[in-house]
């Protein structure tokens, strides 16, 4: 059932404030389909101080990671909407803004394609060492090869794995769909309606069975630490983690440790607890775990959709109609 809220209504020029716009669109993108509904003004970042000043006046915002309280929002009168320009809207004080009356709008569903690309990005150059390759071959050691061919470590064939996928939304099924093209085995834990092909497990089994396990799942009280040192134990030590979704689904120590005991084979990382690490991160430097700075969602078409989709938002709030409203 749709529910319907009591908003701020717009007028007729509106001021429009991007307070961290860069990593969204450093200026290989266009904000020009937004200066059609009112004065632009684009910050690349903006510290939790200057929010208030730079926002002074505006009737809409955007914000990526800039959190936004109570406060801030009583300190911004003008204030009617806020574009989150991300799925998750949890730098928003939700509450505050319904009982305030100002739309909270986020981008769901345009990195799908980019984060399961990434998925499989670190599962391949986990699985053929591609790094360890080409280093050999810059050394010269296939130059001064007697053979045409030589392999530096054993590799296998994604086809006959089990992937275990925590998270069967958009991402996890098209995960899923990817892994049945490769020929893997693909379970779940999700109660959701499975896609064809897919089997499930209980989470027990899911860690004990796989060879792969992704994590594409929401951070949730009932997801965080759910790769923990119990977790961990009941995997194979051939088994290769994954995670693109968000950092503290993994306990960072209980995964370092097992990866520096060989106690799993390895680990591709694009999300951890603290970002960016500014106090470092066990997974740093740890023995075969690659660790990428949360660039899943970065494609350029996953952030042109961001950007297009977060413009309509805004364009339909200004017409009374908000889409994709939280």
């Amino acid at each position: 059932m749709e529910i319907r809220r009591e908003l701020r209504i717009f007028g007729v020029m509106e001021k429009i404030v991007i307070l961290d716009g860069y990593v969204a669109n450093s200026g290989d993108l266009s904000w020009k389909a937004l200066e059609n509904l009112g004065e632009v003004t684009v910050y690349d970042r903006t510290a939790p101080g200057e929010v208030v000043e730079r926002a002074n006046d505006a009737t809409a915002i955007y914000t990526n990671k800039v959190v936004i309280t109570d406060e801030i929002m009583e300190a911004l009168p003008a204030l009617k909407f806020i574009g989150v320009l991300a799925t998750g809207y949890n730098n928003v004080d939700i509450e505050a803004s319904h009982r305030r009356g100002i739309a909270v709008c986020n981008v769901p569903a345009y990195s799908t394609d980019s984060v399961a690309q990434l998925v499989f990005a670190h599962l391949l150059h986990i699985i053929n060492t591609i790094g360890d390759y080409a280093e050999s071959v810059n050394k010269g050691e296939w130059s001064g090869n007697k053979d045409f061919s030589y392999r530096l470590t054993p590799f296998n064939e994604l086809a006959g794995m089990t992937i275990g996928i925590i998270g069967m939304g958009n991402i996890g099924r098209r995960v899923a769909a990817i892994a049945q093209a490769f020929g893997m085995k693909v379970i779940t834990n999700s109660k959701r309606e499975l896609p064809e092909g897919v089997e499930r497990v209980s989470l027990d089994k899911l860690f004990s069975q796989s060879d792969v396990i992704s994590l594409n799942s929401a951070l949730t009280p009932a997801t965080k630490g759910i790769v923990n040192r119990e977790a961990i134990a009941k995997m194979k030590p051939s088994a290769i983690l994954i995670n693109t979704s968000r950092g503290p689904l993994v306990d960072e120590e209980a995964l370092a440790e097992a990866l520096r005991e060989e106690r799993i084979a390895a680990a591709g990382i694009d999300v951890l607890c603290e970002e960016p690490p500014r106090h470092g991160s066990p997974l740093i430097g740890c023995p075969r775990c690659y660790v990428t700075p949360h660039i899943a969602w970065q494609s350029t078409q996953a952030r042109k959709r961001l950007i297009d989709i977060s413009i309509e938002n805004l364009k339909s709030s200004i017409g009374n109609n908000p889409q994709n409203l939280v």
